[in-house]
């Protein structure tokens, strides 16, 4: 996450003929500047596409002041995971320095999903890092943090989880890759990821550390907006699979929608769009302005649980 990087306050009046004047005068990606943070919140709800902020907890769980062993601009893109009866959550921390602003990545436990308390930076190095999608296989914690300033997409292991990290292989490279969200299904590896916000690629293995290609029907969206970048963790829900893109228009980080890949081979991709957005702005307070990170959990009472982010005051 690195498109928005603004402070201070703002007026929704003004936030909003910003966004006509560039309906008038701007059909590529829009820049507009809103005033505001990224932070982090817990929604739940009965599904992964169902999902909303639950009255007993106080959203934002995690926002920049949280942040103690660097100074903080703001948190974003989480992902987390649950080892035995402890919640993990990893994102992107936006340091600030004096040659410009650099993504680390941060982690923070908890017991219940709800309440966090901030730990430490867990993964740095000299270029940027963000959306640190976390999985587990085999026994053994991974992690492909965004890597796209360098034009690669990484695999870190957990050296010992969850503090400990180092670099295992380089999965693909020439590239400026956004946002890579991996899954596993039918025996294979699958990733998605975007260039440019407006193309969505594939890529397929049956090894998770190497052998990667790209899918005959990739890229699998083009020049969209709305529909392109990845936007959270690709959930399989019944034996189907879920995936979430980022909506970037009419700017960065506006909402998240959700896709049902009905079709899923070597040779073959189809999708279908569910209707409603799956976190969108409020209007009001820390998600004033946008969302966009979604990372869903089903619990032992088939509720989901789910980490998300959103920009505002």
């Amino acid at each position: 996450m690195t498109d928005i990087q603004a402070q201070g306050t703002s007026t929704m009046p003004s936030f909003m003929k910003r966004i006509k004047n560039l309906f008038s005068h701007n059909k590529r990606e829009p820049k507009i500047e809103v005033n505001g943070k990224w932070s982090i919140g817990i929604y739940a709800g009965v599904s992964p596409i169902d999902l909303q902020s639950e009255p007993a907890v106080m959203n934002p769980v995690l926002t920049a002041s949280d942040v103690t062993d660097v100074h903080a601009n703001f948190v974003a893109d989480p992902f987390m995971i649950r080892e035995g009866s402890t919640w993990y959550m990893f994102f992107e921390v936006d340091t600030i320095r004096d040659a410009g602003n650099i993504g680390k990545i941060g982690m923070a436990s908890s017991r219940d999903g709800y309440l966090w308390t901030y730990e430490r930076i867990v993964l740095e190095a000299p270029f940027h890092l963000s959306y640190p999608y976390v999985f587990e296989c085999n026994g053994d914690y991974y992690m492909i943090p965004e890597t796209r300033s360098v034009r690669s997409i990484y695999l870190y292991k957990a050296k010992t989880f969850p503090n400990k990290w180092r670099l295992e292989k380089t999965l693909l490279k020439g590239k400026r890759f956004a946002d890579a969200s991996i899954f596993r299904y039918d025996n294979q590896w699958w990733l998605l990821t975007d260039s440019g916000n407006t193309t969505l690629r594939l890529y397929v293995s049956t090894n998770l550390k190497q052998g990667w290609k790209e899918h005959s029907k990739s890229p699998i969206i083009k020049k969209n907006l709305s529909a392109a970048r990845p936007g959270g963790r690709v959930t399989i829900v019944d034996d189907h699979i879920v995936r979430f893109a980022q909506d970037c228009y009419p700017f960065y980080g506006n909402k998240v929608w959700a896709f049902k890949i009905t079709e899923l081979t070597r040779k073959t991709y189809k999708e279908e769009k569910y209707p409603d957005p799956v976190i969108q702005p409020s209007g009001s307070g820390w998600n004033k302005f946008g969302m966009h990170t979604v990372d869903p959990h089903q619990l032992e009472d088939g509720r989901w649980i789910a980490c998300v982010d959103g920009f505002g005051d």
